[in-house]
């Protein structure tokens, strides 16, 4: 069933994520994705096939976990500028945004349960570097910018979207003002850096508290992605109400840096185990945090891990 009008995690109960879907594709199943970008395997038989795989991967693990599952179309490259560069235009975006959207709908079928949802998230990356604020955008720019990939999510179907690896406010706001004209729920999830802080060098609390306020408090919650536990811990460690607006984490298996990251050439997935446990403190010093997941680097071992260790939390 869609869930735009009641998503399901903000009841309390657990949801997991799937995880690093192009390191996934690229290290364990050896699939070249130039750009970075997934989406084109759904013009192929091969790459949907592929893609098919990865996610039920992810319904099987969420099963087993006893957890809800938070499933991303894989679409993270799916906005104009990088689509360009791999061959699709506005047009073709549309569609296979709306050609990702039916695959999950298919997978949702196959694997949820009335104990176990499954959300659809329309996936937005930034529009340029996810580890890097070089290239920033204001708001209006970034609603402008965005705003025909989320009508394309709405249209298609999605529970909600999501403004994932966001290294600045600026990008974030113009997101969730297209998905509120859009009507359909946005979540806002940033990035950090091992100190704690974004890619240009605000505070977390201090980009949560500005999407909050141009925006009217418009996100259904915040997440942080694609940093590792330990970078994200000294960003909550001052404390303070507006941690109750973030509602989990998608971490990184690894501890390295985003600089280090980008010139690895081997997987960093890390210990499954150990991922699920540092996640797991976090959640018991912040009962509300409701979606746990891996990010780059990670697949179904550390989804299963974290359902099954965060549950217990």
């Amino acid at each position: 069933m869609p869930y735009r009008d009641a998503l399901p995690q903000l009841a309390g109960r657990l949801f997991v994520t799937d995880g690093g879907l192009e390191t996934t594709l690229i290290f364990h199943d050896g699939i070249d994705l130039p750009h970075f970008a997934a989406f084109p395997l759904l013009d192929r038989p091969e790459g949907r096939a592929a893609l098919r795989r990865y996610y039920n991967s992810y319904g099987a693990a969420a099963d087993r976990s006893g957890a809800g599952c938070l499933l991303d179309t894989p679409t993270f490259r799916a906005s104009p500028d990088w689509a360009a560069l791999v061959g699709y235009d506005q047009a073709a975006l549309q569609r296979v945004i709306a050609d990702a959207v039916s695959l999950l709908q298919e997978i949702r079928t196959a694997w949820e349960t009335p104990d176990r949802p499954i959300v659809i998230n329309g996936a937005i990356g930034p529009r340029g570097d996810g580890y890097s604020a070089e290239a920033t955008m204001d708001a209006a720019t970034a609603e402008a910018f965005h705003a025909p990939q989320v009508r394309s999510y709405a249209e298609a179907g999605a529970d909600l979207v999501m403004a994932q690896t966001m290294t600045h406010a600026g990008e974030a706001i113009g997101i969730v003002r297209a998905a509120a004209q859009a009507r359909i729920p946005s979540v806002v999830s940033f990035t950090v850096e091992t100190d704690g802080r974004l890619p240009d060098g605000s505070s977390l609390r201090a980009a949560i508290e500005a999407v909050d306020a141009a925006t009217g408090a418009a996100p259904a919650h915040y997440l942080v992605n694609c940093a590792h536990p330990t970078h994200v811990a000294p960003a909550l460690a001052g404390g303070g109400g507006w941690i109750a607006r973030l509602g989990g984490i998608r971490a990184n298996p690894s501890p390295k840096s985003h600089a280090e990251l980008n010139e690895s050439t081997t997987l960093e997935d890390g210990d499954p185990d150990e991922l699920a446990g540092l996640l797991a403190t976090l959640r018991r010093q912040h009962r509300h945090f409701c979606v746990m997941g891996g990010c780059c680097g990670s697949d179904h071992r550390h989804a299963e891990r974290i359902g099954l260790v965060c549950g217990q939390a």
